[in-house]
């Protein structure tokens, strides 16, 4: 019952892209513009400020975006209670989620108390496996929804974007702290680096950007590859003269104690997205479009 240029807005917001938020939507671009137009026209002031081809949202279009998201809350809401008068059982069912290492381990075990409390009759499962893997039961119709981080696409899956990550190296805390300039790339790639198992995202997202600065993998000193996070941490805590590569996301424990710091690199940025993922053309199903929408309402970005 939300007023359609609310969600134009919101997906805008959200992306701050006309392009992807029509997209999104399946509408035109122009017709994006037209609504944000329409809603500017409305309130008197602009929402958003265009950068060349950027966009960035002014504090009139915050303050709405925090109205739109409040709107679209309990337009939810008010659907899945007149859902569950209508259908008790259709709230029950079995929702087979997947997530790759990062997101199964530090960014959506947070979400699931609050979802099943909300959903008490919705069964949830979690398979936790590298990006290449999920995509793989998805494939197999052994998954209703996944979540996978790195750059790789299926023309047989569908992507929908969940928050952005960061990579950074980590070593083990030193008494002098972090360098207080960035280390220059060679010297950073001259040491003994821990990395991600082939096949994880992680590990995709450090090869592009190497390859996009002409190095190979294959030409670096790897002292090993592990298939979760959690070793890359132990093994660096060990190892001072060792450097590895993980999510931001995965590291608020040890940098609030002191065990680890991260070392800035110079011309290495490793940004990435967090992405939901299902089978191209199958919609999903009702207990996976609850949990896909209560993530993406939960989620904040990185500081």
């Amino acid at each position: 019952m939300s007023d359609f240029r609310l969600r134009v807005f919101q997906a805008v917001a959200r992306h701050l892209s006309f392009t992807k938020a029509a997209q999104e939507l399946f509408v035109t671009q122009p017709a994006v513009t037209k609504h944000v137009h329409e809603l500017e026209k409305r309130y008197g002031q602009r929402l958003l400020e265009r950068r060349g081809s950027r966009v960035a949202l002014t504090e009139a279009g915050r303050l709405l975006q925090a109205h739109a998201e409040t709107v679209a809350a309990a337009t939810q809401q008010l659907d899945e209670q007149l859902q569950a008068l209508r259908d008790p059982d259709e709230a029950a069912g079995r929702l087979r989620l997947g997530a790759s290492t990062t997101l199964s381990q530090y960014v959506l075990p947070g979400l699931l108390p609050a979802f099943q409390a909300r959903y008490p009759q919705v069964q949830l499962t979690l398979l936790n496996a590298n990006s290449e893997r999920i995509a793989e039961a998805l494939l197999r119709g052994e998954l209703d929804l996944g979540f996978v981080e790195g750059r790789s696409k299926s023309r047989d899956l569908h992507y929908e974007l969940l928050l952005p990550d960061e990579l950074v190296a980590v070593r083990r805390a030193s008494p002098a702290g972090p360098p207080p300039v960035p280390l220059p790339l060679a010297e950073a790639l001259a040491c003994p680096l821990v990395l991600r198992e082939r096949g994880s995202g992680t590990l995709e997202v450090l090869e592009f950007a190497l390859r996009e600065l002409k190095i190979s993998l294959n030409s670096l000193r790897v002292a090993f590859y592990f298939d979760n996070t959690e070793a890359i941490k132990t093994y660096l805590e060990a190892a001072p003269e060792a450097l590895g590569f993980v999510s931001r996301r995965a590291l608020a424990r040890e940098l609030s104690s002191g065990q680890l710091e991260i070392v800035p690199i110079t011309e290495l940025h490793l940004t990435r997205q967090f992405e939901a993922v299902w089978v191209q053309g199958q919609p999903l199903a009702r207990a996976a479009q609850r949990f896909l929408a209560f993530s993406q309402s939960q989620f904040k970005p990185l500081p």
